[in-house]
């Protein structure tokens, strides 16, 4: 029993020395920092908190009144914009009013134009008119050939300018028989007649005469009573 005590000891005393060299190592050196290094560091005190927040209150009310002018000069902005475009728009609408009406007057220029010249022919077409009616229809025969050819030369003439009237827009209005009508017909008189309807023109003293549906001259009619 001894002699394993002995081993066990001298096994032991060989392992001591490995496990205190492993176990036991030399501390790790630390930088010491002087206080006096300590002065190069900044240090803030409980003071200086409110001085901050003072001059973010500051920047936030300038911040405020330049968004509010910014809101304030984009409003108005808006509103120039708005009034501009709205004039923009009616000068558009009056150029093309403008345009229309220019055309209009283009055009009636061109329809209308010849107005006046055809007023001024009106009475030698009614002069036609009353020549051939004024010859006697039972005079008109081989007897009397000088009379029949002056006849028929006055008919054809006034066949004639009735086609170019025709040709440029211009209708006789010869309304016997038809309804009054105030735009086209001009009443002399009225007088009662049996089995006609009132305001039915029953005697055409003068024929009229409209230039592409303008009356130029109203047709004077008698008109029957109501």
């Amino acid at each position: 029993m001894a002699s394993l005590n002995l081993t066990v000891l001298s096994k032991f005393s060989k392992l001591a020395p490995l496990v205190t060299k492993n176990l036991i190592r030399p501390a790790a050196q630390t930088r010491v920092i002087p206080a006096a290094g300590l002065g190069g560091l900044r240090r803030y005190s409980n003071e200086e908190a409110p001085k901050k927040d003072e001059e973010l209150s500051e920047n936030e009310k300038k911040l405020t009144t330049e968004i509010e002018g910014l809101k304030k000069e984009t409003e108005s902005l808006n509103e120039k914009v708005k009034q501009l475009d709205d004039k923009y728009k009616r000068a558009l609408a009056d150029g093309e009013n403008l345009r229309q009406r220019l055309t209009k007057q283009i055009e009636d220029a061109k329809l209308f134009g010849i107005q006046g010249f055809c007023k001024d022919l009106l009475e030698v077409a009614d002069i036609l008119g009353h020549a051939t009616e004024a010859v006697p229809k039972e005079e008109i025969s081989d007897k009397n050939p000088h009379l029949k050819n002056l006849y028929e030369g006055l008919t054809m003439t006034k066949a004639q300018l009735n086609q170019v009237f025709k040709r440029h827009g211009l209708e006789t209005v010869n309304p016997l028989n038809e309804k009054f009508n105030p735009n086209l017909h001009e009443a002399l008189f009225q007088q009662e007649v049996q089995n006609v309807e009132p305001n039915t023109v029953v005697v055409v003293s003068k024929i009229g005469y409209k230039l592409h549906e303008r009356c130029i001259r109203p047709a004077l009619v008698g008109v029957s009573k109501g």
